[in-house]
């Protein structure tokens, strides 16, 4: 044996063992870290619902849309809205490992937990604001759904919130109507802040409302300079009152959020001419929307695709203002098609019922990209 063989072996050796320890240690790192929390929480697609269906509440089927007073007509086909759902929560997040296989999954995504669950806010809380958003979202949904179908119905202003600090505290309080300011009505945010303006600082102004249990009431407040507008104003934030012609009831527990808008306008459109808006297909979309019919971004979209393509929808309309996170990330077997307004989707579901063009309706990858919103 050469004198240069005896010398080599050692070195060898020392490199096997580093070798093995570098293994064990990666190994005993990897499990450990498998059963670490982490910072992070995972969305995945949630449960669909089909607007034009029912959802099993209290052990009976209840439909997601009812309309009484009005004429309805039969439906066929979905016109699904989307959820997402969060695996994890501050108190139970998920792993390291869990983590890891969701980053190598299309259907979900690795977001901070800060960002689902903010730290100032409780879970509580969370949860009372999605359903707010979601009530609103159903009575901006009829409201365009009837401004569509050339339906007439009045406008209020509401008191959304009040600010503690404000003028209005501990006279106005959340869901009072705003019939009108020192005899003149105001049915929008622009006539109320013209009152107020005319109004001035000086001088409380008399204001008529409606409380929530239909009673009306004068009450008289002094309006104060805002931060925000340098204007007169009540300390309050704004939102809108509907009066509608007949009774439009969507009832869906578990799901928050303003994101159903637009399916649910869509729904009640369906129901309320003859006919079916979708040709008998199964459609699904996403997008808030207001009274105009302006659809808006939402959360999720990559998550809610994927959800539609699961539950059988071959057609997808997407808010315009997210087509930067459909582009490449379109599911297998799904068309999606980019809408800004409830009569953009009006006009592709008309297209795919007529057995049209769709090939010549706006997708993402023709609409400039702009920034998502959730």
């Amino acid at each position: 044996m050469s004198l240069f063989e005896t010398e080599e072996r050692p070195r060898a050796s020392r490199r096997a063992r580093r070798g093995w320890t570098i293994l064990v240690v990666a190994l005993v790192l990897g499990l450990v870290m498998s059963f670490l929390p982490a910072p992070y929480v995972i969305e995945q697609p949630g449960p669909v619902y089909n607007t034009l269906g029912s959802q099993e509440q209290g052990g009976k089927d209840v439909p997601l849309i009812s309309i009484d007073g009005a004429q309805t007509y039969p439906t066929a086909g979905t016109l699904d809205l989307l959820t997402v759902s969060v695996r994890g929560t501050p108190e139970s997040r998920p792993s390291w490992a869990e983590l890891l296989s969701s980053w190598f999954d299309s259907s979900r995504a690795v977001v901070p937990i800060d960002a689902i669950y903010p730290p100032d806010v409780t879970t509580e809380q969370r949860d009372q604001q999605n359903a707010a958003l979601m009530v609103d979202s159903q009575q901006e949904s009829i409201a365009a759904a009837l401004t569509d179908l050339d339906i007439a119905y009045t406008t209020n202003v509401a008191v959304g919130a009040v600010d503690p600090k404000g003028a209005a505290a501990n006279t106005l309080v959340a869901g009072d109507v705003i019939l009108s300011v020192n005899g003149e009505t105001a049915t929008t945010v622009d006539e109320l802040r013209a009152a107020l303006a005319a109004n001035g600082t000086d001088a409380p102004a008399s204001i008529v409302v409606r409380h929530e249990d239909g009673t009306e009431a004068t009450v008289s407040i002094t309006p104060t300079v805002s931060e925000q507008t340098d204007a007169p104003a009540l300390g309050i934030s704004a939102a809108y009152d509907y009066d509608f012609p007949f009774d439009v009831e969507i009832q869906l527990n578990d799901v928050g959020g303003p994101s159903a808008g637009m399916m649910f306008a869509l729904g009640i459109i369906d129901m309320l001419t003859p006919g079916e808006l979708n040709g008998g297909q199964n459609v699904a979309g996403t997008g808030t929307i207001d009274a105009a019919g302006d659809v808006g971004p939402i959360g999720g979209i990559r998550q809610k695709m994927y959800g539609a393509r699961d539950a059988g929808a071959t057609w997808f309309l997407a808010p315009a203002t997210n087509c930067d996170e459909v582009v490449g990330n379109v599911p297998d077997g799904l068309t999606v098609f980019a809408v800004a307004t409830l009569s953009d989707s009006m006009t592709a579901l008309q297209t795919i019922a007529d057995g049209g063009d769709t090939a010549a309706l706006p997708s993402c990858d023709s609409v400039p990209a702009t920034s998502p919103g959730s």
